[in-house]
């Protein structure tokens, strides 16, 4: 992969991703953490391959169909995009690279610049099973930070893209059934203990029993629409959502990582290093793969 690597085959390519994400980025203030997360489901399993944009095709479902993905929104935008694109450069520009375009430029629009560089190339890949979708996959809400660790490793991250990477819960709002356990630790009504007492109570009120499936919850409190440093300094006061953001704090390294990023300059330099890492996940190149015509099918 490279900067510009359709510039010879496809020169408009970046630019209607960006115009198109940024049209719909305009009406949808949560798109960026919609797509962002789109991409980070698509890198985890088999690599950024735009695998998590195929549908079912008979009896085996696709990864899209898999529980953690049931949630996940934003496929008609890069089906949208993919249309533009292809009535301009047939067969050329992959799904695996829009993706990845438009994650970036969802997250950058409020800023107007990008936020981190996005380096092209990608093909497409052929195969989507909603059973590699799972917890040794993808990363959970549920984890600690030993599995966490372990993930990411065999991902080909470290520990300052674990922490850069969960940044990215700043944005956008979370079902009721993904931290409810820590509201009842251990079916004695008991409040996780990694959980701040008086963010607990908020969360009760927020998610009363029985749970309305559908009621969410804003990620990063009075913050889920700005992509900044502030779920940091809510981690840093026992105040993430999730088993897995408490988690970084349970481990002394990455406790001390989380600090630096309350510092905007350290988490924005870090995000984007880590960003570039992560969509460098096992990428088909070259011969490997295929340009869909299509995101949804294979061709």
């Amino acid at each position: 992969m490279r900067s510009n690597f359709y510039f010879r085959t496809c020169r408009q390519a970046e630019t209607i991703v960006r115009q198109l994400t940024w049209q719909e980025a305009q009406k949808n203030p949560s798109l960026g953490a919609q797509i962002l997360r789109v991409h980070y489901h698509d890198c985890f399993v088999r690599g950024c391959d735009a695998s998590i944009l195929l549908d079912t095709v008979g009896s085996t479902p696709s990864e899209k169909d898999a529980r953690p993905n049931l949630t996940l929104l934003g496929f008609d935008l890069i089906d949208e995009i993919k249309t533009a694109v292809e009535e301009v450069c047939p067969g050329v520009v992959s799904c695996a690279d829009i993706l990845a375009l438009s994650a970036r430029d969802a997250v950058s629009f409020p800023f107007r610049r990008p936020l981190w560089p996005v380096f092209t190339g990608r093909r497409d890949g052929r195969v989507s099973l909603a059973s590699e979708a799972n917890s040794t996959n993808l990363p959970s809400p549920f984890s600690n930070f030993t599995t966490l660790a372990q993930l990411f490793d065999s991902k080909g991250l470290n520990l300052d893209d674990l922490v850069a990477l969960s940044g990215a819960h700043t944005l956008g709002r979370a079902h009721c059934g993904a931290f409810l356990r820590r509201l009842n630790f251990t079916g004695n009504n008991d409040i996780d203990p990694t959980l701040d007492l008086t963010y607990a109570a908020f969360l009760k009120t927020q998610c009363p029993t029985p749970v309305n499936t559908s009621t969410t919850v804003e990620m990063d409190p009075r913050s889920s629409l700005r992509f900044d440093t502030s779920y940091y300094s809510a981690v840093a006061r026992k105040k993430g959502l999730f088993q897995s953001d408490a988690a970084l704090l349970a481990d002394p390294a990455s406790a001390k990582t989380v600090r630096k990023f309350q510092n905007e300059w350290f988490f924005f330099s870090q995000f984007s290093k880590s960003m570039v890492k992560m969509g460098a996940i096992d990428v088909l190149t070259g011969s490997n793969g295929e340009i869909r015509r299509q995101c949804r099918i294979v061709n």
